[in-house]
């Protein structure tokens, strides 16, 4: 007899969310690829006005690296994008730093439908303590989703004002 594993039991999260958008694959790996392009869209842009951004490593694609320090809501972190694949993926390491310490990986995957780009989101992360603790009151789904489905909303309007 076989027994799966609850939610509560695996070692590992998994937040997803998909759309299509009514924009070449092009015009939206681009927005993905280059982390100044983030602030047309990302869902955390607002949360703090103050928000203090470094960039460094190449403009965009595999070793660009994107650090953010803001306020209690914003927090500190570092993303790096360790994979990249014209057009159709976009791989994130994800540290957070503030307000607790998690390490992550964000993949994007842009699949071509009938000239539109279908965006595949996903995040991944072990379930530290942290995440375990506060998965007692809200799963990760529920605290992350939201914001994934509000960036791709932005994420739709910022590809389509884009040139293909």
């Amino acid at each position: 007899m076989t027994r799966r594993m609850s939610e509560a039991e695996k070692a590992e999260f998994e937040v997803v969310r998909e759309t299509t958008l009514a924009a070449s694959r092009a015009a939206v790996y681009a927005l993905l690829v280059d982390f100044h392009e983030w602030r047309k869209w990302s869902p955390w842009e607002d949360i703090d006005p103050q928000l203090s951004r470094t960039y460094s490593g190449p403009d965009a694609g595999i070793g660009a690296t994107y650090q953010w320090v803001g306020n209690r809501k914003a927090g500190a972190g570092r993303m790096e994008i360790t994979d990249a694949v014209e057009p159709s993926k976009v791989q994130i390491a994800l540290q957070f730093l503030k307000p607790f310490k998690s390490s992550n990986t964000t993949t994007f995957e842009l699949v071509e439908r009938d000239g539109e780009t279908h965006v595949t989101w996903r995040m991944v992360g072990p379930k530290t303590f942290m995440v375990r603790f506060m998965g007692v009151f809200m799963s990760m789904d529920k605290m992350v989703g939201k914001d994934f489905d509000k960036g791709l909303e932005r994420l739709r309007a910022a590809a389509i004002g884009t040139p293909s």
